[in-house]
């Protein structure tokens, strides 16, 4: 994130999850969830990888380059987190979960 002239950044932490969340719906029209990992099934070496599903689950189309920019955007706003594992973002409320962790919950 540029920071101002004063070094503070311009788009304050606790807001840049949420502002994500808005711009990738704006972009993804139909959008609920956008699932990210490093591991793209059809690539051996390790790829960002992105799912996005409608609010039925559906899984929508993306094109590549559309879930190449909406999985480095995600990681970008959550640097901390550990991207080993698969994580999904809730565009409705702007919140991130490990999605092994959730498949796991559901039996999957």
């Amino acid at each position: 994130m540029l920071a101002t002239p004063s070094g503070i950044p311009a788009c304050p932490d606790t807001d840049r999850q949420r502002r994500l969340a808005a711009q990738l719906a704006d972009m993804i029209p139909g959008a609920a969830t956008i699932r990210v990992s490093l591991t793209n099934p059809q690539e051996t070496w390790p790829h960002l990888h992105a799912v996005v599903h409608d609010e039925a689950g559906k899984t929508m189309e993306l094109d590549r380059t559309t879930a190449r920019v909406a999985a480095r955007w995600i990681l970008r706003v959550w640097p901390e987190t550990d991207w080993t594992r698969p994580h999904t973002l809730r565009l409705a409320d702007a919140t991130l979960t490990r999605s092994d962790l959730t498949d796991a919950a559901r039996g999957r």
